[in-house]
């Protein structure tokens, strides 16, 4: 993994159970791969696991035939798709995430813009600032709230389907579009299936949850947001490629749209760019996801899957490289 995440993730409490479930040294953290260290390279040579999470490098060809004994990669973080190489399926390696724990802290930041959103929180708290007077804020937020409200669900992924059980307490409509889930099961998860157009059309805040692919490149241009109805929000805590940022800065110049962007295209905006200011966004540094305390909830579930595969069991979430097609 990169450096330095290993200290933030592992607590003495996932060292002692880390020491407990297989033979280690878990403060050897391998940083590069192709130029391992003498101790790595070692290390590597015996290793039977590997437990990675971000800034892991690619387990190539070359890495593989350095690790002879290498059955089984445990991802202490969501995607696998920078580190896990063909080589890795075709070896037969088997694979697991803690995405499913790393889709909670989102799901629970998209809830949170949401309701704030829908009680123009962002608005209300600007001309607050600005006013610094008595006003008549019922007269001025009529149609705000949470009560009747329509939220439309881009991606039914797994922070997609956790942040629609949050939002199952709530006098909210939900609209679900994903090309891979039918009306069914759009139900079974608290949503309606609709198409994208109408999604948009049809809803006051639109909040995105599909993966980074070539198919979703843009999926939310000009059209898309032009569809949004005034006052709508864009929430965005997937990738800043799904959303075309020119066609969206030219809504948010107008005022018509408010977002909340916790990823940018590219990630770190121009020191110019407006999306700093406008006071109708809301712009966070891609913290939406594991970070802090939230770390030790993956590492509580890579070492859950670590223990199955010592009791000879299979992961309980493995990654499947068929379905690396339409996932992150």
């Amino acid at each position: 993994m990169g450096p330095g995440i290993a200290a933030r993730l592992l607590t003495d409490r996932h060292h002692r159970r880390l020491a407990a479930l297989a033979r280690t040294d878990s403060h050897l953290v391998a940083h590069d791969l192709a130029a391992p260290t003498p101790q790595v390279a070692a290390a590597l040579a015996r290793a039977e696991v590997l437990l990675t999470c971000w800034g892991a490098p690619p387990l190539t060809d070359r890495v593989l035939a350095a690790a002879p004994r290498l059955r089984a990669v445990v991802h202490a973080a969501g995607s696998v798709k920078h580190h896990i190489t063909e080589a890795c399926w075709q070896r037969g390696i088997a694979v697991a995430s803690a995405a499913t724990a790393n889709a909670l802290p989102v799901a629970e930041y998209a809830l949170a813009a949401i309701l704030f959103a829908n009680k123009r929180v962002l608005h209300a708290a600007h001309r607050y600032r600005t006013l610094r007077a008595p006003h008549d804020w019922q007269h001025e937020l009529t149609g705000s709230g949470n009560c009747g409200r329509t939220v439309g669900v881009i991606g039914a992924s797994r922070i997609g389907r956790r942040l629609m059980e949050l939002l199952s307490p709530f006098d909210l409509r939900v609209l679900l579009h994903d090309p891979y889930v039918d009306a069914a099961e759009a139900a079974r998860l608290g949503a309606t299936a609709v198409p994208l157009d109408t999604l948009c059309a049809d809803s006051d805040i639109v909040t995105v949850h599909a993966p980074q692919l070539p198919a979703t490149r843009h999926m939310l241009g000009a059209r898309e947001l032009a569809l949004m109805p005034d006052g709508a929000t864009l929430i965005n805590t997937a990738r800043g490629s799904l959303v075309d940022e020119a066609a969206l800065l030219a809504e948010l110049l107008t005022g018509r749209l408010s977002a909340v962007l916790d990823v940018t295209d590219p990630e770190l905006p121009p020191p110019d760019s407006p999306l700093y200011d406008l006071p109708n966004v809301l712009l966070t540094p891609h913290i939406a996801g594991s970070l802090g305390g939230e770390l030790h909830r993956l590492a509580d579930l890579a070492l859950d899957e670590l223990e199955r595969y010592t009791r000879g069991l299979p992961f309980s979430d493995p990654v499947r490289p068929e379905g690396l097609g339409h996932s992150a």
